[in-house]
């Protein structure tokens, strides 16, 4: 009889907070994308427009983890009308040995919205300047939230700016995220007023046109893209792509399909066989990452099966450890 757990939302929220330890599980799961045969095929995407919704499912095999994730992550952008969550999902955990299912994590988006915070502090770790401390995030959903958090962990961020179409939204977030983080974050009705002069900005927003226009950056800003997991999304402005002097990819067959990069090509601001480094390659000291603390650097950051691996086996190993979740027998 082959055994399965299953783990709760709630399950994955004590056994797996946003902690510096998620971030490193990410960090390596780059690490590994650029230093080992990692088989990760492309994303299998579903649309369904009518209701302003999509299906993405991711996966990845890392050669010597012993399980793999595939994780379906539906998307429905009208839901908060509804009073519904714009995201849920799950992931389903297999063995890399037998295939057998080792466990179903049902947790409604949770994992991913973990995994692409943790990314978002990688990115920042290896590509903002040391002693960043002022952020900017456009747009008030929960990656905003969260995104902010990941990067406290590994800068010393002491003020940040938040903006959002509705201001009423950021109003709300920014003193939510003042009390949770104990520093100031405030509200601004103009997005280019939060950018300026702050060290880090961080799109997390499904806008179909940029939000984020080049004439804004300034020498030493870092920006992390999160957004454009979606060939009609783009939050950045293309022109600000080429502006960059250093631009990096989460994985660059995805970006050049559908992240930020897509758009820049499209509008040949770049060379659509322009080369770029994946962040798993400054991860790993292949390549370099920022050089000095003038250069503008941006992260476009689409989100990759081997994120989902990496968190699915954390989450899994640490249910064990804890003997949280329910077990089955098939």
């Amino acid at each position: 009889m082959a055994k399965m757990k299953i783990l709760t939302e709630r399950d994955l929220r004590e056994i797996v907070p946003l902690d510096l330890t998620v971030v490193q599980c990410i960090n390596d799961a780059f690490l590994s994308l650029a230093t080992k045969a990692v088989v990760m095929p492309p994303i299998l995407r579903l649309d369904i427009p009518e209701h302003r919704g999509e299906v993405d499912v991711k996966t990845a095999y890392v050669p010597g983890l012993d399980n793999f994730a595939i994780k379906i992550s539906p998307g429905f952008f009208d839901n908060p009308k509804l009073g519904l969550p714009s995201t849920n999902g799950l992931m389903v955990l297999l063995s890399s040995k037998t295939g057998l299912v080792q466990a179903l994590l049902l947790d409604n988006g949770y994992l991913t919205d973990v995994r692409t915070a943790a990314a978002g502090a990688v990115a920042a770790k290896y590509l903002a300047c040391k002693d960043a401390s002022i952020a900017a995030v456009l747009g008030a959903g929960i990656q905003a939230k969260l995104q902010l958090q990941a990067l406290a962990l590994v800068r010393p961020i002491r003020e940040a700016r938040l903006w959002a179409r509705q201001p009423s939204k950021a109003n709300s977030v920014a003193q939510e995220l003042t009390a949770l983080l104990k520093f100031p974050v405030v509200a601004h009705e103009d997005a280019m007023q939060a950018v300026t002069g702050s060290h880090i900005v961080v799109t997390t927003t499904p806008a179909d046109k940029p939000i984020l226009k080049s004439l804004w950056l300034e020498p030493g800003q870092h920006v992390t893209a999160m957004g454009s997991d979606a060939e009609h999304k783009n939050e950045v402005e293309p022109a600000a792509i080429k502006r960059a002097d250093l631009y990096v990819a989460d994985s660059l067959k995805q970006t050049r399909r559908l992240g930020e990069l897509h758009h820049a090509i499209a509008q040949s601001a770049v060379r659509v066989n322009d080369n770029f480094p994946e962040l798993g390659e400054i991860v790993a000291g292949l390549k370099p990452g920022r050089t000095n603390d003038v250069q503008i650097t941006i992260a476009d950051l689409t989100g990759t099966g081997i994120q989902d691996t990496a968190i699915a086996s954390l989450a899994f190993a640490r249910s064990l450890a804890a003997k949280v979740g329910s077990e089955f027998e098939s």
